[in-house]
């Protein structure tokens, strides 16, 4: 098992909870909650261990898109980094009301 954490910058809050997926065969969970920062915290724990310049490289993308100052916990069962992009878009959907999940809401 891995953990690995990373920061990005933010320039607006979030208010929002969200919870997407579950850890299971080859999935992901993803935990989104409002930052205590200024910035974006990412927290990773994933069954993988050796990839944290393909995670890094996911996250670089998907924040050059997302300015939200949120703590992603991220739970990781060996989820594709396709999956990893799609499981964080449905966090930021629920988060910011898209579908009307949000806090206490579980999507998957």
């Amino acid at each position: 098992m891995e953990q690995l954490r990373y920061e990005y910058p933010a320039t607006r809050t979030v208010t929002r909870r969200a919870h997407v997926g579950v850890v299971g065969s080859g999935d992901l969970e993803v935990l989104l909650s409002p930052s205590s920062s200024a910035g974006a915290e990412v927290l990773i724990r994933t069954s993988v261990d050796g990839y944290a310049q393909v995670w890094k490289s996911v996250l670089d993308r998907f924040f050059t898109r997302y300015d939200g100052a949120a703590r992603l916990e991220l739970n990781d069962f060996g989820a594709t980094p396709g999956v990893v992009m799609l499981r964080l878009a449905e966090a930021v959907e629920a988060s910011e009301g898209g579908d009307g999940a949000g806090e206490g809401d579980n999507i998957q």
